[in-house]
């Protein structure tokens, strides 16, 4: 079966101004199924067709098929994006909160520490919250890299930082982009991950 556009969880006019639906028309529904539609091309015929794709971005890693990794684990990058994200804003709590503060201090510490990666970031690529063994950790990877393709990285929460997901509503104030969206961070989503089933979240197949 071919991987499929997942539908966004929530309409393309929801943030307003945040992300405008011109964005989203864009970022979602160009780019995003771009890699959707190169990754299928990429595997029909193949041993990998019908695979999940975390097995696809397994296998493309680890037989250096740089094209078909980036594709797949693009695919999969934003189909965890789209998800970390809500129109309303939230705030941490319980289990998740407890160990925020455990890691971090305090959530603002920790949301400072993840603009801070995120906007520090060179070039294209992603900021993630991870939860290493019982320990949350903040990092960034370049381009398509994914949280898929490294064992002891489960991941809970990640922003875009390539210029598409923001260009057209910040320009290039990616501070700006970063400081709306991590007041719209989807943190039931968040707390889920916990249980280190984040990457079967944005999986198909």
């Amino acid at each position: 079966m071919a991987f499929e556009l997942p539908a966004l969880p929530y309409s393309k006019e929801a943030f307003g101004e945040i992300i405008s639906s011109q964005t989203f028309d864009f970022h979602h529904g160009k780019h995003h199924k771009a890699y959707v539609d190169k990754t299928n091309a990429a595997i029909e015929g193949t041993d990998l067709s019908g695979a999940k794709l975390s097995e696809v971005i397994a296998s493309a890693r680890e037989n250096g098929n740089t094209g078909l990794f980036n594709n797949a684990a693009q695919v999969w990058n934003h189909s965890f994006y789209w998800q970390c994200l809500s129109p309303d804003s939230q705030k941490p709590g319980g289990k998740l909160s407890a160990h925020i503060e455990e890691c971090f201090g305090s959530t603002g510490e920790m949301l400072e520490a993840f603009k801070t990666e995120a906007a520090g970031h060179f070039a294209s690529g992603w900021a993630w919250l991870i939860l290493d063994g019982d320990e949350l950790k903040i990092t960034s990877l370049h381009d398509a890299d994914t949280p898929v393709a490294h064992e002891g990285m489960q991941p809970l929460l990640t922003l875009d930082v390539w210029e598409h997901a923001y260009y057209l509503d910040y320009q290039n104030d990616r501070g700006a982009y970063l400081d709306a969206l991590l007041d719209h961070v989807n943190w039931e989503f968040v707390a889920q991950n916990l249980d280190g089933a984040g990457v079967k979240r944005a999986d198909q197949g």
